[in-house]
């Protein structure tokens, strides 16, 4: 992405997931605006009443309340908001979840790193990707996101 300043959403349960990715962005290069969601319904809430179109959303599966496939297929529904590019974010590595999400629209998939290092690289990585090439050729081989 070539745009100034990122507008980057993070929809996670885990607290320490929210904090260590927080600091992994901080830390890379990027200048990007991060706003913390701790489920889908408050992920929901804010993209419904929103006043700024978010760049990229990361949304992590395993959530309460409401699970990241229900916001991702509440996302793909809604015309304001169905060309967002997401980035799942999951500790889950289950084929079944990856084939679900790929069907359902998500433009990426990425198992949560093990370490800070990787973590880091990862974000950076995809807040470069190119995502208007990364939406018009979606493929399997392209959407599981390996560093």
């Amino acid at each position: 992405m070539t745009i100034n300043n990122l507008n980057v959403l993070l929809a996670d349960d885990d607290e320490d997931d929210r904090w260590l990715f927080e600091q992994a962005l901080s830390d890379i290069k990027i200048k990007s605006n991060l706003s913390l969601y701790k489920n889908g319904k408050e992920l929901m809430d804010y993209l419904k009443n929103m006043t700024r179109k978010p760049h990229l959303i990361f949304l992590d599966l395993n959530m309460p309340v409401k699970n990241g496939m229900e916001c991702l297929k509440e996302i793909r529904q809604d015309d304001n908001l169905k060309d967002i590019p997401i980035a799942i974010y999951s500790t889950s590595s289950s084929e079944k979840d990856i084939e679900n999400t790929f069907i359902n629209g998500a433009n990426i998939y990425i198992n949560k790193p093990n370490n800070f290092a990787a973590l880091k690289k990862v974000v950076e990585k995809v807040l470069q990707l190119n995502w208007q090439y990364q939406t018009s050729n979606l493929n399997k081989e392209n959407f599981l996101f390996r560093i």
